[in-house]
């Protein structure tokens, strides 16, 4: 509730900072004002068209991490077949959030150098 007040009790935040917001995470949803600003400044920007494959990667990571809470109780009480199960689905969904989400991250770009204006080499 307290959101939705926030939302709706409170100015706009300006275009620049949402232009920068959406070039940077790339945000599905509806973003089409601030993303026809932003290729009309950048014609090359293209708007994540992922919606499907991320979707797939929230639902296997949360299994994964549900993995590491129902691992620890398994073993706390001592129920090692369960327990193995589990370590076998954690081990699965690992390989698959390996394959599926984290080769397909971009490479990091560096931090500008403050007071500069430039990125380190």
């Amino acid at each position: 509730m307290a959101a939705l007040l926030g939302t709706f009790l409170t100015p706009p935040e300006e275009d620049g900072i949402l232009k920068d917001f959406y070039r940077r995470v790339r945000p599905w949803g509806f973003w089409g004002p601030i993303h026809r600003k932003v290729v009309q400044e950048d014609p090359s920007f293209q708007r994540n068209k992922d919606f499907f494959r991320d979707m797939f990667n929230i639902g296997i990571g949360t299994i994964w991490q549900t993995c590491f809470i129902v691992l620890a109780m398994f073993l706390v009480l001592r129920s090692f077949r369960n327990a193995a199960i589990t370590l076998v689905v954690l081990v699965a969904t690992c390989f698959i959030l390996k394959k599926t989400w984290y080769d397909r991250l971009p490479a990091p770009t560096p931090d500008p150098v403050p007071g500069t204006g430039e990125n380190p080499k």
